[in-house]
């Protein structure tokens, strides 16, 4: 999840506490197991490669985080989408980024409070048995604690190496409870994590072993049918203590709806 890192000065030091994220602890998956599922591809340093993950809205919008869609060296002709292959990087179909709409509120209440965007294509999907839409959670949805559910991409196998995947990956989590995740992330320091009402917590607590990492920012986190939330950041990758944050898709769905069109 690409656990970002906080800005400036108070970024730099925060770096080891809010990492990327990808998936730790997975098995193999196939495309068509997530036919919603995207790859973001970043142009740096003369090519381009997968940065992060997103989700089919329509055949001209995906959903993914807002923090894979800001930053000094971000303009939307750096960004594609690759769809429709379970390979990193290579295989399927290759659409560009026209804009992005970052959540209004976005970083304002907390540094990844309203981690989602909408991102307009400059050419449509094809669909297929390996690309369609997502089934989002409904606006306002209750997540309940201790619910299993699924992360899925092409992120980092090794905490705090670069391990990307060759090949798509998942791996099956609990929900957690937010009180209890945000007293947690609390006692971080030098600089406490802040959880809010627009965030679920999944790992397996006090395990550790399981997660999304590096990478995997702004794919999905699944229900076994919905997408209920959009990978965004946390402390390491797989840690027992700390579990992994998502954006909850429920506080979002009515805006989701209102902007992909």
């Amino acid at each position: 999840m690409a656990r970002l890192v906080v800005l400036a000065l108070a970024l730099l030091a925060a770096s080891s506490c809010y990492a990327s994220h990808r998936i730790i602890g997975g098995r193999q998956a196939y495309i068509e197991q997530y036919p919603s599922l995207v790859q973001m591809e970043r142009f740096s340093n003369g090519a381009w490669s997968q940065a992060c993950g997103a989700n089919v809205l329509n055949i001209l919008y995906v959903l993914s985080a807002a923090h894979c869609f800001e930053g000094r060296d971000y303009a939307p002709h750096f960004r594609r989408i690759r769809s429709g292959t379970s390979f990193r990087n290579r295989g399927g179909n290759i659409n560009y980024v026209e804009r992005e709409f970052n959540h209004p509120s976005y970083g304002i209440a907390a540094r990844y409070d309203g981690d989602i965007t909408v991102v307009r294509l400059s050419s449509p999907l094809i669909y297929s048995s390996s690309v369609s839409p997502a089934t989002l959670v409904y606006q306002g949805a209750r997540i309940y604690d201790n619910v299993p559910v699924i992360h899925a991409g092409w992120g980092n196998t090794i905490p705090g190496i670069s391990s990307p995947s060759d090949h798509l990956l998942d791996t099956q989590i609990y929900t957690i409870n937010n009180d209890l995740c945000r007293e947690r992330y609390l006692t971080l320091r030098p600089f406490p994590g802040i959880v809010t009402r627009n965030m679920i917590c999944a790992g397996l607590l006090d395990v550790g072993g399981r997660d999304a990492c590096q990478g995997d920012s702004g794919g999905p986190l699944y229900d076994g049918v919905n997408v209920i939330g959009i990978v965004s950041w946390g402390h390491g990758c797989a840690n027992a203590t700390f579990p992994g944050v998502s954006t909850n898709v429920a506080s979002y769905t009515n805006w989701i709806a209102q902007t992909a069109v």
